[in-house]
């Protein structure tokens, strides 16, 4: 039996795929939550083996969740939930920024629910699931685009050493670690890269380094 999450600020979407879900035979609900303020409490009380994830709610986004679990329950011994995103916006950015996070599937909401389904047990499999116009999305940010110039940004020699870090998923302590600095000293440079890249969020950044190819060989 799959064990399913739902965060979603859409109480009929929310409560339909409930229904739906519980009617299924190698379904469960196990949470239903309109925000994802208390994201890694309700994960290590409910267990899921996949959470649905908005990314436009109240209080917390979906990215910024997935981010949380990651870093909160890696070394907590609890087993990390396969996380699909279930959301209305279609970006690059976006979709980079949640894969970034962590999550293995992106859906956008007018899929069918049999397909969301189908997206359930294919990640319960180690698959990657996605809407096939987001795939397709995923595969044009890949292919180079010929003449055109590097984007740079005004990043000092240890602002791009800490996002090169970020990029890689260290956690604060361990890029205070490998550059031989402070914690307090890393969160001066994330808080400079942030202004300089025009992001505001961890995954935001290491989403814009992935997309521009900052660190690309």
């Amino acid at each position: 039996m799959i064990r399913v999450s739902i965060f979603d600020d859409n109480d009929s979407l929310r409560e339909t795929l409930a229904l739906i879900f519980d009617a299924t035979d190698d379904l469960i609900t196990t949470g239903l939550y309109a925000n994802a303020l208390d994201v890694v409490q309700a994960v290590q009380r409910d267990s899921p083996d996949v959470i649905l994830m908005d990314i436009d709610m109240p209080g917390r986004t979906g990215i910024e969740a997935v981010q949380l679990i990651r870093e909160q329950l890696t070394t907590s011994g609890v087993a990390l939930p396969k996380i699909l995103m279930l959301t209305v916006f279609d970006d690059v950015e976006r979709i980079f920024a949640a894969i970034s996070a962590g999550a293995v599937g992106y859906l956008l909401k007018k899929t069918p629910a049999d397909k969301i389904i189908d997206s359930i047990r294919e990640v319960m499999n180690g698959g990657a699931a996605m809407t096939p116009s987001i795939a397709l999305k995923v595969l044009e940010s890949f292919r180079p685009q010929p003449k055109s110039p590097a984007i740079t940004y005004p990043l000092t020699d240890k602002e791009n050493e800490v996002l090169y870090r970020l990029v890689e998923g260290d956690s604060y302590k361990l890029i205070a670690f490998h550059c031989g600095i402070s914690m307090g000293t890393v969160r001066t440079h994330i808080v400079n890269i942030y202004e300089k890249l025009h992001v505001n969020s961890k995954s935001e950044a290491v989403a814009k380094a992935l997309k521009t190819g900052l660190f690309r060989s």
